[in-house]
């Protein structure tokens, strides 16, 4: 502060900011994409460790041999189900009722904004089923799920075999201390969706459910599987929920010593881990892992139904059996072993999973990537746009302190000249020239943030209107809507301000991109906040554009550098990029449509389960873009 107080300190400090902000910007951007990488790095990386101290071991004996049974009742299910054409609720009542377990049904439906060509779905209607194994030793006040979602066709129906097998075998048990629920949910989101609403008494979404719930003790973790096999080779884990939100690390690990125990083989985002981490291949191994996990927790997108147990402060993972062309296999009766144990330990929390981390980035399921790790790769992404808004208000404070002949970029003032803050009198005209400098801003502000909130409005409410215009459907209508408001806010009117006197002066564009780095600044970082994997990849696409946009130089180069840069084209890359990495590569038309889906795919997120994704691109986003395509064409 002393530094600071000192005028000359402070003009020599203005000097060197000045003069070195193009390499110091560039050198920060490069920073947080080196920094980012090496997290990949074992010494950035530690070994994973359980927190809790009620689940720090895994000595517990698992005693489940019901495995013919699970597939038993998967058989008679897998024939229920094929007779009803969909999910047999009377039998799985029937079946849950004959277990001892206290059975309830839910029928729900749910009307879509617009059609979901993707599932064949609009007017959505169907039937949760979910018994309660009540703990023997404690009041109904804590509970753990264990959930199945009914797929369409033969999928899944060994899980909820195994499931049925679970609650026979957990019956005969005295030890429980937890309420068990036992669901198997219909429509995957949707009818998980419909049942946690109905459960905690909310109504969020607008689901429509009937009937009366039963209820068991406050969740305090949940587990969601997923088998298609009779046997399996290894176990998929899926973290990622809604929003991005992540489980507590605890859970994730307490899955991976048993699996560990029991000898499965067990892997996240579909590759297993490997044991020479010192080696370049194992390297570039685990950055494929860690920017698979960047991609998916960025897209908002729950990559099971345990992401909406996450919005409810519920710790929950999705379990997917995988049979491949591995030499192992692994029956039931080993898998029912491993969720034995896991629900063994939960029923041994005294409290809330707290102890562990919730935010963090995994490269393997061995290792983790704290949060005070990565966020410095953001911090210099971010500071990239803090040097130029500082920058800038500098080039203002002096066009301000300058004489009238110096023009907008004045030279810096003597060793023995004034003081950088000292008020001299102004020139004539200068003080009638500021007003409408100031006052020019505010035509593209309110022009983009409309665009913006166009783009958020107008595609579901106008998609009847473009139908009854245009040969398409209304998940058409609605996507190409969505294009066509975003490409036009690039056309929009960008010479108002050069109707207001002074408009058109270097000290309007500089101002105008001013408040847009700051506004962009504060934008990412609330989002890295909350989600750091979008915050980032917006902020790597992003940042460069809007420090080298102006209204002078090379337009062309900046405009396609500013386009490229654009949340769309964000979004195309990442999805081009996800397919490498799982070694799928698509072709220019299928990743176009692949684009097209995902569009959709957003606003149906947005609108049925509260994703934040589609309204913080459109109405934070979007329009902070536009205010750079502005200043790049202020002149």
């Amino acid at each position: 502060m002393g530094l600071l107080s000192d005028p000359h300190c402070r003009r020599a400090l203005s000097r060197l900011v000045l003069r070195l902000n193009t390499p110091l910007c560039a050198l920060s951007y490069v920073a947080g994409l080196g920094w980012f990488l090496a997290l990949a790095f074992q010494p950035l990386a530690p070994r994973t460790y359980m927190s809790e101290n009620a689940m720090g071991s895994t000595m517990v004996e698992e005693q489940f041999l019901f495995g013919e049974r699970a597939l038993s009742y998967a058989r008679e299910f897998a024939g229920h189900k094929k007779k009803a054409g969909g999910m047999p609720v009377a039998w799985l009542e029937k079946t849950m009722w004959n277990l001892g377990l206290e059975v309830h049904s839910q029928p729900f439906s749910r009307t879509l904004p617009f059609p979901d060509e993707t599932r064949e779905r609009y007017m959505v209607k169907g039937t949760n089923v979910y018994g309660i194994l009540r703990a023997p030793r404690a009041a109904s006040t804590e509970s753990l799920v264990l959930s199945v979602p009914c797929s369409e066709g033969p999928h899944n129906n060994q899980a909820v075999g195994l499931m049925l097998a679970l609650a026979s075998y957990f019956r005969g048990q005295i030890y429980w201390a937890k309420d068990i629920i036992f669901l198997v949910n219909e429509h995957d989101l949707l009818g998980m969706e419909a049942w946690l609403e109905a459960y905690h008494d909310v109504n969020v979404t607008e689901v429509q459910s009937s009937g009366t719930l039963g209820r068991a003790g406050a969740i305090q973790a949940a587990i969601s599987l997923e088998l298609s096999s009779d046997v399996v080779t290894s176990f998929d884990v899926a973290v990622e929920g809604l929003n991005g939100q992540l489980p507590n690390l605890d859970l994730l690990n307490l899955f991976h010593a048993f699996c560990q125990k029991n000898g499965l083989l067990c892997t996240i985002q579909g590759k297993l881990q490997r044991s020479d981490w010192d080696s370049l291949p194992a390297y570039a191994h685990s950055l494929q892992t860690l920017l698979l996990m960047v991609l998916g927790q960025a897209s908002g997108r729950p990559r099971g139904d345990h992401g909406l147990f996450l919005r409810y402060r519920i710790e929950a993972i999705t379990l997917r059996g995988i049979n491949s062309f591995r030499q192992y296999k692994y029956d039931m009766t080993t898998v029912g072993k491993t969720l034995e144990g896991m629900f063994r330990k939960l029923n041994n929390l005294l409290e809330r999973l707290h102890q562990s981390y919730f935010f963090y980035l995994l490269p393997s399921l061995s290792r983790f990537v704290s949060i005070g790790v990565y966020m410095p790769a953001f911090g210099f992404l971010i500071l990239v746009l803090v040097l130029k808004a500082l920058d800038l208000w500098m080039k203002l404070s002096k066009c301000e302190t300058g004489s009238a002949e110096s023009g907008p970029f004045p030279s810096p003032s003597p060793p023995h000249g004034p003081p950088l803050r000292s008020r001299r009198p102004h020139p004539p005209g200068f003080p009638q020239e500021s007003r409408p400098g100031l006052l020019a801003l505010v035509p593209p502000l309110l022009i983009c943030h409309a665009a913006g909130l166009a783009l958020y409005f107008l595609p579901v409410l106008g998609q009847r209107v473009a139908t009854q215009h245009f040969p398409v459907s209304e998940s058409e209508a609605v996507v190409l809507t969505v294009i066509a408001i975003y490409v036009a806010g690039m056309a929009l009117p960008h010479s108002t301000h050069r109707v207001l006197t002074g408009g058109g002066s270097d000290r309007g564009w500089m101002t105008l991109k001013l408040l847009a780095l700051l506004y962009l600044a504060v934008q990412l970082g609330c989002l890295a906040l909350l989600n750091f994997s979008l915050g980032f990849l917006l902020a790597a696409t992003m940042v460069p554009a809007a420090a080298a946009v102006q209204p002078t130089g090379p337009r062309v180069l900046l405009a396609a550098l500013l386009v490229l840069s654009t949340p769309a084209v964000t979004l195309l890359l990442g999805i081009f990029l996800q397919r490498e990495l799982v070694e799928a590569p698509a072709a220019a038309a299928e990743g176009w449509q692949l684009f097209l889906a995902a569009v959709a795919e957003g606003l149906l997120q947005h609108h049925l389960y509260g994703s934040f994704l589609f309204p913080f691109l459109a109405l934070g986003a979007y329009p902070c873009w536009l205010l750079l395509w502005n200043v790049l064409f202020w002149k």
